[in-house]
């Protein structure tokens, strides 16, 4: 077996967090051979506190420039793995949609995300065979295009909301038309009352439906979706409001919920179907994927634009590593400025007799004490801020992301470590190269 071979095969054999960590170790190995070559035999600690101390506004500025511009770099990263994490979460109650032919994209932002969307109905004869196939365990309408204030307005039935939310945080399930189950980012309590507007955001009709009052009856708990900021009625609710059929013959116009009446069926704009067997599902998407329905998986949707924001995080990714090239070039510029200080103590070390090696490992270690601190530091702007981002994200797109510090960002962080160690050699090399009596003038 050749080396490489072996090489790989122990590498494959070992765990992530075992290939992390090593990863890790690997990437801050230049920084530490630098150290062990430069501070080999001397230990210049207390030069360098004093310098650290004696300048210490300027070295406090400089640690706050890489903090900044490390802790950028590392939130990018995981701001972007979060809200990916986020999305599939909010999708993974929606196994199967199944609607009328059009953009799969369109309707999954529209039935799974809530985002306004025009789309045409599946009529009653559609969601009649829906349905009644074999292997479907739930068919839920889900209709939408009513809101109040900010929170949509969405008819669906009893099931769909157990399935969705595995039951309420308090109150009970809507029995009648008149009656809602509102997400809890609502802004309405069991017993508060209100009147859909027709439409949403900006076009939505106050007065369209005025004298339609509807009362909660209940909470759900939270899901870490946008269903979190809906509200919830029974789909004949919907059909009602807008001078539609109820979905039942005349005879059983009082109740709600399916079984529903393909000839009073009005329309829905989406089925959420849930098979009774895993393996089902294909069958069903192959079942209904034809000219007059279309059926698809949205976590197989989300997963090609998480494909497309894989691409934007390896550009992300090539920002991250230029920014981090660029702040290495003005560390270099500000190591040199920095040592420019003190070059006449430097001087006068050498001038009493201190080895060239030893004024060369003190500034070099000043440098390493700088760059380390700095990445540190960063390392917790780049944790608070993730975590700042964080909530506004989630407060303006209502999907759960809860990002944090990964192995990705450590990389980095180590990476730009060994890099920046590395380059500090050419200020210390530098700063032992000048005339010993030209800076004792100086």
């Amino acid at each position: 077996m050749l080396l490489s071979d072996l090489i790989s095969d122990t590498w494959q054999s070992l765990s992530p967090l075992a290939q992390d960590a090593m990863f890790l170790a690997l990437l801050l190995l230049p920084a530490l051979l630098a150290g062990a070559f430069v501070l080999r035999g001397f230990r210049p600690l207390a030069l360098v506190t004093a310098l650290l101390w004696r300048f210490r506004w300027s070295n406090l500025t400089f640690v706050l420039l890489i903090a900044v511009s490390v802790g950028i770099g590392v939130g990018l990263i995981a701001q972007e793995r979060g809200l990916r994490r986020g999305s599939a979460r909010a999708a993974e109650k929606f196994d199967l949609i199944v609607a009328a032919p059009g953009s799969e994209i369109t309707m999954m932002f529209a039935a799974v995300y809530l985002q306004p969307s025009d789309v045409p109905l599946l009529d009653g004869a559609a969601f009649d065979e829906i349905a009644g196939h074999d292997h479907v365990d739930l068919a839920a309408p889900i209709a939408f295009g009513d809101s109040f204030g900010d929170a949509p307005v969405v008819g669906t039935t009893a099931e769909f909301v157990t399935h969705l939310a595995g039951g309420l945080a308090e109150g009970r399930m809507f029995a009648a038309t008149d009656e809602a189950i509102a997400g809890v980012k609502v802004n309405l309590a069991p017993g508060d009352t209100f009147s859909p507007a027709h439409g949403v955001e900006d076009g939505a009709d106050e007065d369209a439906h005025e004298g339609h009052e509807i009362t909660v009856v209940g909470k759900m708990p939270p899901t870490g979706s946008p269903w979190d900021r809906a509200i919830l009625v029974p789909v004949e609710s919907v059909w009602q409001v807008h001078g539609l059929a109820r979905g039942h013959a005349p005879e059983r116009s009082g109740r709600i919920g399916p079984p529903f009446d393909a000839d009073y069926f009005p329309g829905t704009p989406a089925v959420l179907v849930r098979a009774d067997a895993l393996w089902a599902n294909y069958a069903l998407r192959s079942d209904f994927t034809r000219h007059d329905m279309m059926a698809f998986f949205p976590g197989a949707v989300l997963a090609q634009l998480h494909a497309l924001m894989g691409d934007v995080r390896q550009i992300l990714s090539v920002m991250a590593v230029l920014t981090q090239v660029l702040v290495a070039a003005g560390v270099l510029t500000g190591l040199i400025i920095l040592t420019r200080l003190f070059s006449r103590r430097l001087a006068l070390l050498r001038a009493l007799g201190a080895p060239v090696r030893f004024v060369f490992a003190v500034v070099w270690s000043y440098a390493a004490v700088l760059i380390v601190t700095g990445s540190l530091a960063g390392l917790a702007v780049g944790w608070v801020g993730v975590r700042l981002i964080s909530e506004a994200v989630t407060a303006r797109t209502d999907i759960l992301v809860t990002a944090s510090l990964d192995w990705p960002e450590f990389h980095l962080i180590a990476a730009f470590v060994s890099l920046t160690a590395l380059i500090a050699l050419l200020p210390a090399f530098l700063s032992v190269t000048r005339n010993v009596i030209a800076e004792l003038r100086t």
